[in-house]
C-alpha cells in the first residue's frame, strides 16, 4: 500500500478519475478537492458545511452529501467529528458542482416537507437516478434516526424509501442493481435490500416492517462508514476502529481484511479505479491521508464514470 498524499482535512468520498486524480471531499475544509497523482492538491469547488458523499452524475457534475458541517475534536493524533453541532449549520443537503467552474448548487434540502439532516452518502443507478443515506447528526445525548432516499438530479423527485434507519451510512448497488446494500455505523452491520425497479425496494425482509435482509454483522469494537462493490460482487466496507477495509461476499462471509499501513480508527471511504480499475484507493480520514493498493480483481465499473 502506497501514500498518495497527507495533510487533508478529513478526506472522505474519493472518485478516481479518468486522467489519474482523485476528486475528494475535505469535510473540515468544506471543499471538494482533486489529488493529482504526485499527491499535489487543487481546490475544485468550496461547498460550504460538510460535503460527505460524492459520485458523478449522468450530466457531468458531481453530486454531493452535504452534512452541514461538525464541530471538531482531537483524539491523540486523530482528527474526528464531535458530538455537537457548529453555530452555522442550517441542515444538510443535496448539492451538484460543476467541475469546470467549481460552481455550487443545492438541489434538495428537504423530503415532503422535513428537512435533511445529515446526507452521507450517495451511488447512481444505470437509469440516472441516486440512491443515498442521510446518517442524521447528533446533538450531544440526542441522535437523528436516519433515512434511506431516492431522487432524480433535476430537482423533480425526492423519495423516503426507508425510516426510521439508525446510523445508514455507506450505500452502493450490486453488480445486476438488483441489490441496494446499505452500511449501519454504530450496529456495524451490512444490509442488503432486493431493487424491485428503480427507487422502489422489494418488501420482502424478515418482518413487514423491514425490508433488508442482513448481509454481514461484524463483531468487537467496530463501526462501519462508506462502502464499494468490485467487480465479482464483494462488499468492500471502510471499517472504523479497526483502522481497515473488509470485503463481505455476496453470500455474506468475510473475503479480506486489509489494514492501513499506520493505524487510523477513521478508515472512511474506498473506491477503485486505475488501469483496469484495479486499484484501490482508501481515505485515512483521521489522520487525514489518502492511500492506494492493488486489489485481487477490478472494481465495479461506476455508472457514467468508468465506462
Amino acid at each position: 500500500m502506497r501514500e498518495i498524499c497527507r495533510g487533508l482535512l478529513f478526506p472522505e468520498g474519493p472518485v478516481a478519475m479518468q486522467d489519474g486524480s482523485i476528486l475528494l471531499v475535505e469535510i473540515e475544509r468544506g471543499t471538494l478537492t482533486r489529488v493529482d497523482a504526485a499527491g499535489e492538491r487543487t481546490i475544485v469547488a468550496h461547498c460550504g458545511g460538510g460535503p460527505n458523499g460524492a459520485a458523478l452524475g449522468p450530466d457531468g457534475r458531481m453530486y454531493i452529501c452535504n452534512n452541514g458541517g461538525f464541530i471538531w475534536t482531537k483524539n491523540g493524533p486523530f482528527n474526528r467529528p464531535g458530538e455537537t453541532l457548529p453555530d452555522n449549520y442550517v441542515g444538510g443537503s443535496i448539492q451538484s458542482v460543476n467541475l469546470e467552474d467549481g460552481m455550487v448548487h443545492s438541489i434538495y434540502t428537504e423530503c415532503d416537507g422535513e428537512p435533511l439532516k445529515g446526507p452521507n452518502d450517495i451511488v447512481f443507478d444505470r437509469q440516472g437516478g441516486f440512491y443515498f443515506t442521510d446518517l442524521g447528526k447528533r446533538r450531544g445525548r440526542q441522535i437523528d434516526r436516519g433515512s434511506i432516499f431516492y431522487a432524480k438530479i433535476d430537482g423533480s423527485m425526492i423519495i423516503e424509501l426507508i425510516h426510521p434507519f439508525d446510523t445508514p451510512n455507506g450505500i452502493g448497488l450490486s453488480p445486476d442493481e438488483k441489490t441496494l446494500y446499505v452500511a449501519e455505523t454504530n450496529a456495524a452491520r451490512l444490509w442488503a435490500f432486493d431493487i424491485e425497479s428503480p427507487g422502489v425496494l422489494k418488501k420482502n425482509g424478515p418482518s413487514l416492517f423491514w425490508p433488508g435482509r442482513l448481509l454481514h454483522k461484524f463483531n468487537g469494537y467496530e463501526r462501519l462508514d462508506s462502502l464499494a462493490v468490485d467487480a465479482e460482487g464483494n462488499v468492500v466496507v471502510a471499517t472504523l476502529g479497526t483502522g481497515c477495509v473488509t470485503a463481505i461476499a455476496p453470500s455474506g462471509e468475510v473475503r479480506a481484511r486489509v489494514p492501513v499501513p499506520e493505524f487510523d480508527l477513521m478508515v472512511t471511504n474506498v473506491c477503485f479505479g486505475g488501469p483496469e480499475l484495479r486499484t484501490a484507493y482508501i481515505t485515512s480520514s483521521g489522520l487525514g491521508r489518502l492511500y492506494a493498493f492493488e486489489w485481487h480483481c477490478p472494481g465495479l465499473p461506476l455508472n457514467f464514470l468508468n465506462t
